[in-house]
């Protein structure tokens, strides 16, 4: 795992299509029981180096119902985004994750993450990948139906504040989805 992380984390592939050089963010360790799949590091976290090091992470940590200290126990959590890097900006927010990260790595960091018990998978891009034709129509109607994933996977819109929109349209996600969401990840790490 030691060599794979490094490997990862000296990874250049896609160096020459981001604005900001390859910084690549990944945790991970073989005893994690919890593995997070969002889109792509921000700036603050490409600045930072840590995982989730932004608004977004702090909504995350809230819908999981973890302090920052487990959070970042990468024993307890992994996490491996489908971009290992800063996409770059778009028009209306972060470009999507580059395409080489997950088919380049993601195989390989599976078979290293022997007792993932939950994999969380944050926004469209992971569930896409993760999914493919199990996904619903959407975002929304995927989200809705979360329990279609289970045991192995746990389905989340991305906690970005620019989903505030989306978040104030769909009540039913923090009243219903996110307390399941809180006693499995309870469960799974015995708080």
């Amino acid at each position: 795992m030691k060599q794979l992380l490094s490997n990862i984390r000296n990874c250049e592939v896609c160096a020459t299509h981001l604005p900001l050089g390859p910084r690549p963010i990944v945790a991970a360790h073989p005893a994690a029981k919890i593995l997070i799949i969002g889109h792509a590091p921000g700036t603050k976290v490409h600045e930072t180096g840590i995982p989730w090091d932004d608004q977004s992470g702090k909504q995350l940590r809230k819908w999981m119902g973890v302090t920052d200290e487990t959070f970042y126990d990468e024993t307890k959590i992994a996490q491996m985004p489908m971009g290992f890097c800063y996409p770059g900006k778009g028009k209306s927010g972060d470009l999507p994750p580059r395409p080489e990260c997950a088919p380049q790595w993601h195989k390989l960091l599976l078979e290293k993450l022997t007792s993932i018990e939950l994999t969380i998978l944050i926004g469209q891009y992971s569930q896409r990948y993760y999914l493919g034709n199990r996904m619903e129509r959407n975002l929304t109607e995927t989200v809705r139906n979360y329990g279609n994933y289970a045991p192995e996977y746990f389905v989340l819109p991305h906690p970005s504040p620019r989903n505030r929109f989306w978040l104030s349209k769909n009540p039913w996600f923090e009243t219903e989805i996110i307390p399941k969401l809180q006693k499995q990840i309870a469960k799974q790490l015995n708080l």
